[in-house]
């Protein structure tokens, strides 16, 4: 899968150091993989949700949520945010 844009995850890491490790597994797994869909995409993380018509995924051990529109027909994934629990659940990212 292509990745756009790896920037959003190393900001945040900058951020909260203690996640760097957690985000860069992701982001490896990420573009090791072609998925063709949704059901594809949770054999490999089981608790990515889809909300709308972005995908949620839980890193971390729940403490970041990595928000993205997948496109699995051009193998894309389009980072929309990485945010901590707390900013998650305020659902701003959802205006």
């Amino acid at each position: 899968m292509h990745i756009i844009t790896r920037k959003r995850l190393n900001e945040f890491a900058e951020g909260h150091p203690d996640t760097k490790n957690a985000l860069a597994h992701w982001y490896r797994e990420m573009k090791r993989q072609n998925f063709s869909s949704l059901a594809d995409l949770r054999r490999v993380f089981p608790s990515a949700d889809l909300v709308g018509k972005l995908t949620v995924f839980n890193i971390g051990g729940n403490r970041v949520r990595l928000i993205a529109a997948i496109h699995y027909n051009r193998r894309r994934v389009y980072i929309r945010a990485v945010l901590t629990h707390t900013e998650y659940d305020a659902e701003k990212w959802k205006e």
